[in-house]
């Protein structure tokens, strides 16, 4: 089920999303613990949020609603420099709770920290592709750099290319996104991510992430058309 795009500070990933990824993560941990001894349920969840990296895009104050099912409860602020912020354990298992997912809550010390690193190393990505051009990189002169606006995830929306990739044999991504980002003086661009479980190499649990900017627009195209080129500056 797809996520609604959010003015809330919450983070950027929807329950449905991080239920796909806690799957990943229990294929992965219940074969590196097999013969390893049961650790000891924790008797509360933290409640501790992590602020990310992420700059929010604030255009208008945030308005007060009532959290939907897909979005988790924002924390109030007038500061228009906000980042996004992350959920704590709690606010995890309960969002996932409400969707009914079945959450375990010895698993939130595991998926939340991979969900918060996901998160970041999409970000990167994204802020890799801003600075790779002479007119991205005027463009997100004068304000500190590209802002993440909205969100939206659909775990069951196959991109084009993760699409062609199956048909040649690619196993498929277990989640997609898209990523509105907002540059200096309010232009954006538009950006989907499709979230791959990576290989493995024996030191824990691996994704890859293939981020570009989405060919919905001529800013799109032309991102990926100099990219595949080669042509930076």
């Amino acid at each position: 089920m797809a996520s609604q795009a959010s003015d809330s500070p919450t983070c950027p990933v929807d329950p449905a999303s991080r239920a796909a990824w806690l799957e990943k993560a229990k294929e992965t941990t219940t074969q590196q613990t097999a013969t390893a001894p049961t650790p000891k349920p924790p008797t509360t969840l933290s409640t501790t949020r992590e602020t990310s990296s992420i700059p929010r895009a604030i255009s208008q104050p945030p308005t007060t609603t009532t959290p939907s099912p897909t979005s988790l409860p924002a924390t109030p602020s007038s500061s228009a420099d906000q980042n996004w912020i992350y959920p704590s354990q709690k606010m995890f298992f309960a969002a996932m709770q409400r969707k009914s997912h079945s959450p375990h809550a010895p698993d939130m010390a595991t998926i939340v920290p991979i969900h918060n690193a996901v998160n970041e190393r999409a970000w990167a990505e994204i802020k890799a592709w801003e600075a790779r051009f002479v007119w991205t990189r005027e463009a997100n002169r004068g304000c500190g750099g590209p802002r993440l606006r909205s969100f939206a995830g659909d775990s069951g929306k196959i991109s084009p290319r993760a699409r062609w990739k199956g048909w040649v044999g690619y196993q498929g991504p277990f989640d997609r996104h898209d990523w509105v980002v907002e540059r200096c003086g309010g232009g954006e661009v538009e950006y989907v991510i499709d979230f791959y479980k990576g290989k493995e190499e024996g030191k824990g649990l691996s994704f890859y992430l293939d981020v570009r900017p989405k060919l919905n627009s001529w800013e799109g195209w032309k991102m990926r058309v100099w990219s595949m080129l080669g042509i930076g500056g």
